[in-house]
């Protein structure tokens, strides 16, 4: 692998220099120049390309962000690592907005360094050798639209289709909802998973999850307690994903819907994000502002796909109108069923169990069988091409 190149842009010498010496116990990755402000910096950027860029934020955070924006927008291959010395949510998500791709608290630490720079890296890689799990997450930047339910249900039934073994997963790590939707009470949750995942042997994860019934379906719940989740790492997240698809076909992901550094990372991680909304204008409003985040953080445009949820054919904002507004098209559309959902939701059942007869059972089980048969299709296209840089780009062929 030929080596990375990394620009430091900070005006204090004494972490450009920490900078430096940490960079050296990082195989591959040597630093091509440094500058005191972004602004010093940008035309290089651009022109050079870096592979990275070490940037700190001060009091004109939102000029650096700007900046990274322009750059991003022209070139969204070059991986921004802010560094801070404080920073809340708000800061942390203006900078992701802007195409940072990780933060970094000031003053540095060795190990988080030398993690975050490592797994950037494996980035240019093009390495993907675990092609046999496929990572699909339900995502919307807006609560209350049903993204629980589509994540268990489809998980259930691409578990019935493809009688694989198939893990859904709780990221909504504070307001999780997949164990009460499958009224399972679980013996272990993904804080203790990933708290003892390391030096584990390979039995270890389908021993922490939960059974679902007499299916080939697996469930790890969200942390019992919102402190816990506080202790959860991105780093932890992105193992915990690698021993998941050493273990399971599939892995259905039920995420938060707030942007932030442990969402970010699964997003990160995953094959197909399946952005969901509802057709009223706040909420395609709300889509669109997905999409454009995806765009700036680099995803393909087939790595995501519109699923409309609760859609009747007489409501008076179109699917066309909604295609018209986002510039992309709808993937899938789950039908309006209240009392068959309610009914789900209420006794912790998929629908399958309420009314396997209901439009919307039918919905969720053509909706697994076209991601089952096209994931398929694209693992053998995979093997016949031989090609490492070949990534998952699209379900649809």
């Amino acid at each position: 692998m030929a080596k990375l190149s990394a620009f430091i842009v900070d005006n204090d010498e004494n972490t450009r220099e920490i900078i430096k010496n940490l960079i050296q116990e990082v195989e591959n990755v040597e630093i091509a120049d440094v500058f005191n402000t972004i602004s010093d910096a940008y035309n290089e950027i651009l022109k050079e390309k870096p592979n990275f860029v070490f940037v700190s934020t001060v009091n004109n955070s939102q000029d650096v962000f700007g900046l990274i924006e322009k750059i991003t927008l022209v070139n969204n291959k070059i991986k921004f690592i802010v560094m801070a010395s404080s920073y809340d949510t708000n800061s942390v998500i203006k900078a992701m907005r802007a195409g940072a791709r990780e933060f970094l608290p000031k003053p540095l630490i060795k190990e988080d360094f030398i993690k975050t720079v490592n797994r950037l890296k494996e980035q240019f890689s093009g390495n993907d050798s675990n092609t046999n799990c496929k990572i699909i997450t339900t995502f919307s930047n807006k609560g209350g639209i049903g993204k629980t339910s589509i994540a268990t249900n489809l998980a259930l039934e691409i578990a019935n289709i493809t009688k694989e073994k198939v893990a859904i997963v709780d990221m909504n790590f504070q307001l999780g909802d997949v164990a009460t939707f499958l009224d399972i009470k679980p013996s272990f949750d993904i804080s203790y998973v990933v708290k003892n995942i390391d030096g584990t042997d390979n039995n270890f994860l389908e021993s922490t999850l939960d059974k679902y019934k007499d299916t080939s379906l697996y469930v790890l719940a969200d942390p019992p307690y919102m402190e816990q989740a506080k202790d959860i790492t991105p780093e932890q997240i992105t193992k915990l994903f690698d021993e998941l698809r050493k273990s399971f076909s599939y892995v259905i992901v039920d995420t938060s819907n707030v942007f932030d550094g442990k969402t970010i990372t699964v997003l990160d991680n995953t094959d197909f994000i399946m952005l969901v909304t509802i057709v009223n204008l706040p909420a395609i409003r709300n889509c669109q502002r997905c999409l454009d985040v995806f765009e700036r953080l680099g995803y393909s445009k087939d790595k995501s796909k519109i699923v409309i949820n609760r859609y009747m054919e007489n409501d008076e904002v179109t699917v066309e109108d909604v295609e018209n507004t986002l510039n992309k098209k709808v993937y899938w559309k789950i039908p309006n069923n209240y009392f068959t959902i309610m009914s789900s939701i209420n006794k912790g059942l998929p629908v399958e169990y309420i009314n396997p007869s209901s439009n919307i059972a039918q919905s969720f089980r053509e909706l697994a069988t076209v991601l089952s048969d096209n994931i398929y299709k694209q693992k053998i296209a995979q093997k016949i091409e031989r090609n490492p840089l070949i990534n998952f780009k699209s379900l649809m062929g």
